[in-house]
């Protein structure tokens, strides 16, 4: 039996994004870039769900309890033409916790916790962040919310719970999942056992 359909957006840009710094749990605002890639978000979605058949507002909506997850939630429902509100929280997609190293860039923690960043490179996919978490723990939280869902979802969260999607449901293995970049301003769809970008 087929899994309902995830349609995931990144929350906008930050500040924080735009510095490079790792967020983590911390709860940062988007900036002007950000709620633009939010509502542009909002037109994507409009024309993957219209293509479904369904009416948009029959899609379960739930977004990351952060704030700027759920500003963006908040942005595309508008652009939707929906009850900005109308959603839910789920704290399970949160974005992972980063410890003791949230706030900081790679270069700053190149100085302060290289011998952790070359354990963290050798294994980056379990290795737990200092007072934090690894993708093997997030990916483990977010199995939890999605074996939860019981119908077609869209979802408001972060990059790091997209890549725990995308080892889950098998698009790529850990490792690869954990590399590369995940976009802001546009729309990744899990259907199938595999994942399409949509821009």
């Amino acid at each position: 039996m087929s899994r309902p359909i995830v349609y995931f957006a990144r929350h906008g840009e930050t500040d924080w994004n735009r510095e490079r710094r790792l967020q983590g749990q911390h709860d940062i605002p988007l900036n002007a870039l950000g709620r633009t890639q939010a509502s542009r978000c909002g037109a994507l979605m409009s024309g993957l769900l219209a293509q479904t058949g369904q009416p948009i507002g029959a899609f379960d909506y739930v977004s990351s309890p952060l704030n700027r997850a759920r500003e963006t939630m908040e942005l595309m429902r508008g652009a939707m033409g929906l009850e900005p509100a109308a959603y839910r929280t789920d704290a399970r997609l949160m974005e992972m916790s980063f410890g003791r190293w949230e706030g900081f860039t790679y270069a700053e923690l190149q100085t302060r916790e290289a011998e952790a960043l070359a354990a963290r490179e050798r294994d980056k996919w379990g290795f737990v962040l200092p007072g934090g978490e690894s993708y093997a723990q997030l990916e483990r939280r977010v199995q939890v919310w999605y074996e939860s869902i019981e119908r077609d979802t869209v979802v408001s969260a972060h990059g790091g719970v997209c890549r725990a999607l995308i080892a889950l449901l098998g698009v790529a293995d850990p490792a690869a999942a954990s590399m590369g970049d995940i976009g802001q301003g546009v729309v990744y769809v899990f259907a199938d056992g595999g994942m399409s970008r949509h821009e």
